[in-house]
C-alpha cells in the first residue's frame, strides 16, 4: 500500500545485497522478472518493488513462479489512521487522491489491493514499526536464501496493551506466569536477562507449558512444512512485552535452535 514502506523495504533489500528495481508498474513485472533472472541478466537476487496490482498482474506473477525457482511476492500494509498520520507528516500526495479525502483514498487502495493480498507470501502490517524495525523483519526472512523451500519461521514477543500484531500465525498468552514488573530489582531488566527468565520459570506451570508448547510445535511445524508454507510467525504476549513474553520467546527459540528449526526472534515491544 501507498505509505506503507515500500522504499525502505527496497532499500532494506538493496543494503543486503539485492538487485533493486523500484516503483515498477505492475504490468512489466513479468517481463522484467524474466528478464531479471535470465542467464543473460546474472543476478542471483531481484526485488522488484510494484506500484499497482490487479488480477491480470496477478495472474502473470503466478505464471512467472513457473519459471523462477524461489519467487516470494511481499505485501505491506498498514492501518488506516497510521497511513493518515503517516501522510500528513511528510505532506506528501496519496495517488489516488481526487476530490474525495485522504481517508477514503486509502480505503479505496486497500479494496484495489484485496487481489494482492491474498496472493502474497508474506503480509507484513507496518503500522507498529519504525523503519528500521521493518528492516529488520525484512532482514529476518530473507537472510538465509541457501535455505531453500524451508519454511522461515520467526517468534514474536509482544505486549498486550499495545495491541495484537497484525501479521502474526499463532498467538500464546502467557500472563498467567508471575510478573517480575512487580519486583523492583528485576523490573528494569528485559526478558533477555538470565535473572528474567529463571524468576519466570521458577513454577512447574512453565515448564509445563514450555514442554507443551514445543510438542505442539514439533508435531505443527513439520505439517505447515509440508503443506508448502513459505513463512510462519508465533507470538507470545503478556501485558507489556518487556519480561514475560520476551524471556518465554528466548526460551523456546532456543528449543527450537536445539531441534533444528533456526527461527529468527523479534521482540516487537522490549523498549517501550
Amino acid at each position: 500500500m501507498s505509505g506503507g514502506g515500500r522504499s525502505v523495504a527496497a532499500g532494506a533489500l538493496q543494503d543486503m545485497g539485492w538487485f533493486v528495481i523500484d516503483n515498477l508498474p505492475g504490468s512489466l513485472v513479468p517481463k522484467v522478472g524474466e528478464l531479471a533472472m535470465s542467464a543473460k541478466g546474472g543476478y542471483e537476487r531481484v526485488a522488484l518493488v510494484m506500484a499497482g496490482f490487479d488480477d491480470q498482474v496477478s495472474a502473470e506473477v503466478q505464471a512467472l513462479r513457473s519459471n523462477v525457482k524461489d519467487l516470494t511476492l511481499v505485501f505491506l500494509e498498514a492501518s488506516t489512521d497510521v497511513l493518515v498520520r503517516r501522510y500528513e507528516s511528510t505532506k506528501r500526495r496519496h495517488p489516488l487522491v481526487t476530490g474525495q479525502t485522504l481517508t477514503d483514498a486509502i480505503e479505496q487502495e486497500r479494496e484495489l489491493l484485496v487481489g494482492a493480498r491474498e496472493a502474497a507470501d508474506l503480509v507484513i502490517d507496518t503500522s507498529d514499526l519504525n523503519p528500521h524495525e521493518l528492516r529488520e523483519r525484512l532482514s529476518s526472512h530473507f537472510r538465509d536464501e541457501a535455505a531453500g523451500d524451508t519454511m522461515r519461521l520467526t517468534l514474536e514477543s509482544f505486549g498486550f496493551k499495545h495491541g495484537l500484531p497484525r501479521d502474526v500465525d499463532m498467538v500464546f498468552d502467557v500472563r498467567f506466569l508471575p510478573n517480575p514488573y512487580w519486583d523492583n530489582d528485576l523490573k528494569p531488566l528485559s526478558g533477555k536477562d538470565p535473572e528474567i527468565q529463571d524468576f519466570v520459570t521458577d513454577r512447574k506451570s512453565a515448564q509445563e507449558f514450555l514442554d507443551n508448547v514445543e510438542t505442539l510445535l514439533t508435531s505443527l511445524l513439520p505439517a505447515y512444512e509440508e503443506e508448502g508454507k513459505s513463512y510462519l510467525t508465533i507470538a507470545f504476549g503478556c501485558t507489556g512485552g518487556r519480561h514475560r513474553s520476551v524471556a518465554i520467546t528466548e526460551l523456546m527459540a532456543h528449543r527450537l535452535n536445539e531441534l533444528g528449526w533456526r527461527p529468527s526472534v523479534v521482540h516487537r515491544d522490549v523498549d517501550k
